[in-house]
């Protein structure tokens, strides 16, 4: 039985890939349309508003979107697994928050909104969606994030992703100790739009992957 879903769990279509892909992708290009024209905030003159409406707009879409493909249907609801989803938000969060402030992320009252704000996103790039899909199954967690030994297309729909948003928000830290003197260099500005473009980057990388190795599949069979 365990073969069989794990099987069945493999076999995503590289299509129905792509559509979750794209619905991640609007609802984030739909938070900046709200901010902008609805709002009219932007995350330079208001960080903490704008990351706020991000984060409350994409971890909802993520979400619904990732928990379509939780481990053993079988065992678990739809329900549960957005459950998962929304408890991985916050504690994806503190693990995003301490992680920044170690690297060298500004500490104090200032920071505090912001600091809080862009984690909840992070932990939407990167937490929620591997809550939702593998709830506390240690081993894929391990698997994926430490190893980073992808088997089943929705592990490179989970991982890449992830990734593309750390490893972005990590050169998007770089102009902040510059002395240039721009607004867009505090934190967590610049980190959030290098975080934004890797995650993006990472969501048509994963796409790429799938497919391959979905090809593979194909010329083995």
């Amino acid at each position: 039985m365990k073969k069989n879903n794990k099987k069945k769990s493999q076999n995503f279509s590289p299509s129905k890939l792509l559509l979750s892909h794209l619905i991640c992708g609007i609802g984030l290009a739909s938070s900046f349309w709200l901010a902008i024209n609805v709002f009219s905030i932007n995350l330079i003159d208001y960080p903490v508003q704008t990351l706020c409406l991000l984060w409350l707009v994409q971890a909802p879409v993520v979400i619904l979107v990732y928990s379509f493909f939780q481990k053993d249907k079988n065992q678990s609801s739809y329900l549960k697994a957005v459950a998962r989803g929304l408890l991985g938000l916050p504690v994806g969060a503190v693990v995003n928050a301490l992680g920044a402030i170690a690297l060298g992320a500004p500490v104090g009252s200032r920071y505090i909104l912001r600091t809080l704000n862009w984690s909840l996103l992070m932990s939407a790039f990167t937490f929620a969606p591997a809550a939702s899909v593998y709830c506390s199954s240690w081993v894929d967690w391990h698997r994926i994030f430490a190893n980073t030994k992808l088997i089943e297309s929705v592990d490179y729909m989970i991982c890449i992703p992830a990734y593309g948003a750390v490893i972005g928000a990590w050169f998007g830290a770089w102009p902040m100790p510059l002395d240039w003197e721009r607004t867009w260099q505090e934190w967590p500005i610049c980190v959030t739009y290098g975080a934004i473009i890797g995650y993006l980057v990472g969501l048509l990388a994963s796409f790429g992957f799938v497919v391959r190795v979905s090809r593979q599949r194909v010329k083995g069979d």
